[in-house]
């Protein structure tokens, strides 16, 4: 059941507005992450230790800090899970290109350090151990699977479609790529290798949005040759309207849910599903849109001008006979 019935909202009158607003966010969140010194990498990508301790009585985030000072310099020490599990996660970051012979040391000097202090009795329920070169490789990894995903999809949709289109669905995916970093650096999430997944999954999600939508357009391309491309777009949008709206909400509640009872393992992950669903409804509407349009006139004027070309210099060398023939 469509939840609009014959719906004509004018989307296209708010692409440039919504342009802008993409903008501002995107550069929002670039700023922040320059602020901080660029993206927080999690263990994954930046390589480290990270040991998960639970207490027995319940300690604060300091008095761990306190502890364990002497064991490196720029270690991380923040709550776990629910306030009241008295879980306390411990990061500590790589030495050197030589750290990963030792980060089985630095998982055993926490818990050294943990057992001289007077924080009382604790269980280490968890840890992470990840060398610097396997931090380096799921790195390249991560950033060439997200290259030939979008490879995939420019020539994909420019064979299926219209090469406007790929550059538009790769233009919106992009952006969705982007807002979710943003929104990522603004909550204080890492990057990491369920991040990594999710946006993954984002470009797809994006992608098949956005396809739903060209699809309509080559169908009304039959029927609607004498409207104008902008009129065309928008009232694909509409016809796809209620579908969108449908796919959209009900995988922003399941992500929802997964975000509040998922767990903190998970929480990464559902935050960034969650925030790439809502920007890929958003840019699949605005974005791609309007990026395939501006990419369709502008091949449009460029074709007329090619074909008027040789017009023009036939009506030029035309007038020059007529010009002689008079004289004569």
């Amino acid at each position: 059941m469509p939840i609009f019935k014959n719906p004509n909202f004018d989307f296209l009158r708010w692409r440039w507005p919504a342009v802008g607003l993409s903008l501002v966010i995107i550069l929002a969140g670039a700023v922040a992450m320059a602020l901080q010194g660029g993206p927080t990498l999690g263990i994954d990508f930046s390589g480290g230790t990270i040991v998960i301790v639970k207490f027995d009585a319940g300690v604060t985030e300091d008095a761990v800090r306190g502890a364990i000072s002497g064991i490196a310099d720029e270690n991380v020490v923040q709550q776990f899970g629910s306030a009241d599990a008295n879980e306390i996660l411990i990061r500590l970051p790589q030495s050197g290109p030589e750290a990963g012979t030792s980060l089985e040391l630095g998982a055993n000097a926490v818990r050294a350090a943990l057992d001289q202090s007077t924080l009382g009795g604790f269980d280490v329920i968890n840890t992470q151990l990840v060398g610097p070169i396997i931090g380096e490789e799921l790195r390249s990894r991560g950033i060439n699977a997200f290259v030939f995903a979008m490879a995939g999809i420019l020539v994909y949709i420019g064979l299926r479609f219209r090469f406007s289109f790929a550059v538009g669905a790769v233009i919106a995916v992009a952006h969705d790529i982007l807002v979710t970093w943003a929104m990522l650096t603004f909550f204080g999430y890492e990057l990491s290798l369920n991040v990594v997944a999710a946006m993954l999954a984002i470009t797809g999600y994006s992608v098949n949005d956005s396809i739903v939508v060209f699809d309509r357009v080559r169908e009304n391309l039959r029927h609607m040759r004498r409207d104008s491309f902008d009129a065309l777009v928008n009232a694909s949008i509409n016809q796809t309207l209620s579908r969108t709206i449908i796919t959209s909400g009900t995988t922003a509640f399941a992500v929802l849910a997964l975000y509040l009872f998922g767990g903190e393992v998970l929480e990464g992950f559902a935050f960034t599903m969650l925030v790439g669903v809502i920007s890929g409804t958003y840019s699949t509407i605005f974005i791609a849109a309007a990026a395939a349009i501006v990419i369709s006139e502008r091949r449009a004027s460029r074709r007329a001008q090619v074909t008027s070309a040789p017009a023009t210099s036939k009506s030029k060398r035309r007038s020059k006979k007529a010009r002689a023939r008079a004289r004569a």
